[in-house]
């Protein structure tokens, strides 16, 4: 017997009307490229999203057809996000940040009709191959402006199935081509449900929220679609993501939250010890997209800015665990609260978790088995876009998302990351966390930034190697080894150290390892046999 529910499709257009209507006082404030500063509320978005749905259809795009953005964090890109959703066609995000190979597959692979595209990237898009069928639409006065001018700012949103594809995300391609992640209206509806359910703290009424996490990747982990819902503000940083520019734009607008990589809140921190002081209201950190050194979470809860350590992927819509402390933690000391905050935190509503053995058999939730990551649920992919090569090798037979990440979980449902599999280091037949050494580096003050690699050697395999930035004077590698070696057994310590200027970071800004490797695989350890 079933039950006599209205059964209602879940739509995304549905999310910005909610904005609209039950927080007239919540607003989007835009930093754009023009050098000036907006304010529209969620109604005025709507009314804007509107003229461009109307516009797309005077364009002849319909239902399915791909509209691509190349675009920063701002008003005009939160309003393609629902005028392209909501009328039918699928919103594909571009990052400007992938080399041109990668682009140009991508948008072949994808196909847009239309490509809307910030000023600022021009010089990226003279050097791309752009598909003879894609149209560009500069985001600007005489492009985008003039679009939607002529349009009304209403439009009869569309009923449609909520299982219509809505949005096109693809992995930067670390491990191979970019693979692509379509996300359904029913699949974004509930992740923005998730959230706000999963991170309370900062996703509530009267927030204000920063997402320094772009919108061209990984739909800045759904942001634009939780804050309307919850009712939070939106403070759009735009191309200006220094820590000078965000910290004077968090203190005029009264941020109380933000969101962003490992790399981006090095940068404030970096200006929030130069000024001697947090930006007025900041109260609330998310970082993901790599591990958060345990220094730099220090850092921000020795001033009272409460660090979330989350967790996700692009196939994972992204958001697949949240790291604020249930409340019996909270009494804890602040080291404990430190290295429990060094976990990825609790997985949120919709996401299920799973460790399995080399055998694919499930492991125990104990805090000390470690395995393959597996995930599913309402916001995971169940195949990629049109790539049924890379679906096969990322699905196991039960139906569970291979993450590529060995992990463990606690009794509680709390993970902790020990490494992605291709970044652990085999030496003599023992695993060796990167990871792990990273996160002790980092504690020494005289160390800005650190990757561990495994380099091949003639006896053991391979060997860690540390490459560092120094924050001033280079420290001596005894004294890295001497910190290290009060944690780690010898054999686990890197054979060498490495200081170069800065890292490698991939297009989501990330420490690109896949390219450390490349550079030093050749690299010659001190004692190695010829």
């Amino acid at each position: 017997m079933q039950g006599l529910m209205m059964n209602r499709p879940l739509l995304i257009a549905d999310l910005l009307r909610h904005g609209a209507e039950a927080h007239p006082a919540a607003e989007v404030v835009s930093s754009r490229v023009e050098g000036d500063l907006t304010r529209h509320s969620y109604a005025e978005v709507r009314a804007r999203a509107a003229q461009l749905a109307h516009a797309l259809c005077a364009e002849g795009i319909g239902t399915g057809d791909r509209v691509a953005t190349l675009a920063w964090n701002g008003h005009r890109h939160l309003e393609l996000y629902y005028g392209v959703s909501g009328m039918g066609a699928v919103c594909h995000t571009v990052n400007p940040r992938l080399p041109r190979g990668q682009m140009e597959y991508i948008l072949r692979h994808a196909a847009p009709r239309l490509l809307f595209a910030d000023v600022t990237f021009r010089p990226v898009l003279e050097g791309v191959d752009v598909p003879e069928g894609t149209r560009v639409v500069w985001l600007d006065a005489d492009g985008y402006e003039a679009m939607l001018a002529p349009h009304p700012e209403t439009y009869d949103w569309p009923e449609m199935d909520e299982e219509t594809a809505a949005g096109l995300c693809y992995t930067s391609g670390t491990t191979g081509r970019p693979k692509g992640a379509l996300y359904s209206h029913r699949s974004t509806v509930l992740h923005a449900m998730m959230t706000v359910i999963g991170i309370p703290a900062a996703l509530c009424e009267g927030a204000r929220i920063l997402p320094v996490v772009p919108m061209f990747h990984v739909n800045a982990w759904g942001l634009p679609y939780a804050a309307p819902l919850a009712g939070a503000s939106l403070v759009m940083p735009g191309p200006r993501l220094d820590g000078a520019s965000l910290f004077d734009l968090m203190e005029s607008e009264r941020v109380t939250s933000a969101w962003g990589v490992p790399t981006v809140w090095m940068g404030l921190k970096a200006e929030i010890e130069r000024r001697g002081r947090l930006p007025e209201g900041f109260a609330h950190i998310v970082v993901g997209g790599s591990a958060a050194p345990r220094a730099l979470i220090e850092a921000f809860e020795s001033r009272g800015v409460t660090v979330n350590h989350a967790w996700g992927m692009t196939e994972m819509s992204p958001i697949g665990t949240q790291g604020d402390l249930p409340s019996d933690m909270e009494g804890l000391s602040f080291e404990k609260r430190i290295e429990a905050k060094g976990a990825q935190g609790r997985r949120i509503f919709g996401v299920d978790l799973r460790i399995t053995g080399e055998d694919g058999a499930p492991l125990p939730h104990d805090g000390v088995a470690t395995g393959e990551l597996g995930v599913r649920g309402h916001g995971v992919i169940s195949t990629y876009y049109e790539d049924d090569e890379a679906t096969e090798a990322a699905m196991d037979a039960d139906g569970w998302f291979r993450t590529g990440d060995v992990a463990s979980i606690d009794a509680r449902g709390t993970l902790r990351i020990a490494d992605r599999s291709k970044d652990l280091i085999k030496s003599g037949g023992e695993w060796i966390s990167s990871l792990d050494l990273e996160d002790v580096v980092m504690k020494h003050p005289g160390v800005a930034q650190c990757a561990v690699i495994a380099v091949p050697h003639p006896k053991w395999d391979e060997r860690p190697l540390l490459i560092a930035v120094a924050e001033g004077e280079k420290p001596e590698a005894s004294e890295i080894m001497e910190m290290l070696g009060t944690e780690f057994a010898r054999w686990q310590l890197p054979d060498d150290v490495v200081w170069v200027d800065a890292l490698p970071l991939t297009a989501t800004g990330k420490v690109s390892k896949l390219t450390l490797r490349e550079q030093f695989r050749d690299h010659p350890l001190p004692g190695a046999p010829a």
